[in-house]
């Protein structure tokens, strides 16, 4: 079977960082590397490099409206106080775009595709609300329900937009599965923080939840780091149900209190069927790493 270039390339970045035995000097020249091959990725491909800053002025301005109204309805100091972990973040996945920009090929015809698309950019908004609830987290600033609820619900509906965006329109692209990856893993981590935070999700239910990423991501990077082998991103079928039973959760938990009579009813019932499929989805993903690369939500019918 053919491989794209970019996997080559991977597998023998990954082979020269394990001869030399992970040495600041190997991760070094690793990260060199990959910023000079996506550098002459976004170069040969001008409109694919024009839609990234386009995408990053976006992010840079809608940024900018969330600092402005944080300030507005918390306050100046609040803003001080998450400004650096926003930043760090917003910068970041901007530079992690930039960075796999060689991935944004068709998964059809493994085609380049001319653009970042409607759906990778609805996907990056996402990962911006899931930067903001971070960035309290690390401002050291508690999150009221409302306010997590309201981003949550965002990020629901970018997360069925895009896929079904992606489907319409045939770009979905291996951007567009590790980026959706990234923006719920983001997602899920800061609003299960914030639930123990709040003192309205368990300790060890917490635990379970950030295992569930935490268990198929140690197995990607002992493939990556000493087996030099690429893995397929992307979720099951399991995975999948875990997910949609996770946020179900999550908006019992988040529910106003004019609700909490009834959700207080669905929130036994609705966490047994979440901790039983949190358990078995990390166990599919392995599994599913192991035969291959597995289905996404992009290229799920």
């Amino acid at each position: 079977m053919q491989q794209h270039p970019e996997h080559t390339f991977v597998v023998d970045l990954l082979i020269t960082l394990r001869k030399d035995r992970f040495s600041p000097r190997a991760w070094g020249t690793f990260f060199q590397r990959s910023w000079r091959v996506s550098c002459q990725t976004a170069n040969a491909n001008p409109s694919l490099k024009r839609s990234w800053q386009k995408l990053t002025c976006l992010v840079a301005l809608l940024a900018l409206a969330i600092l402005i109204g944080n300030s507005l309805l918390a306050g100046v100091a609040d803003t001080f106080h998450l400004l650096p972990g926003f930043v760090f973040c917003v910068v970041w996945q901007q530079g992690d775009l930039f960075w796999h920009l060689g991935l944004n090929r068709s998964v059809q015809s493994g085609e380049f595709l001319p653009g970042i698309g409607a759906a990778n950019t609805l996907t990056w908004l996402r990962g911006l609300g899931a930067s903001y609830l971070l960035a309290r987290l690390t401002g050291g600033l508690a999150t009221p329900s409302g306010l997590a609820l309201a981003i949550f619900l965002c990020g629901i509906a970018t997360d069925i937009l895009d896929g079904y965006i992606a489907r319409r329109t045939a770009t979905q692209s291996k951007l567009g599965q590790i980026a959706d990856a990234e923006a719920d893993f983001c997602l899920s981590l800061s609003l299960t923080i914030i639930l123990l935070q709040n003192g309205v999700l368990p300790l060890w239910v917490g635990l379970i939840m950030l295992l569930r990423f935490l268990i198929p991501l140690a197995a990607a990077l002992l493939s990556y780091l000493v087996f030099a082998h690429p893995v397929g991103f992307g979720s099951t079928l399991w995975g999948k149900y875990a997910g949609l039973a996770q946020c179900l959760y999550f908006l019992v938990l988040l529910a106003p209190a004019p609700l909490l009579g009834m959700t207080h009813l669905l929130n036994i019932p609705l966490l047994s069927i979440t901790i039983c499929l949190l358990v078995a989805a990390p166990i599919a993903q392995i599994a599913a790493m192991r035969h291959g690369p597995v289905k996404t939500e992009e290229s799920l019918p």
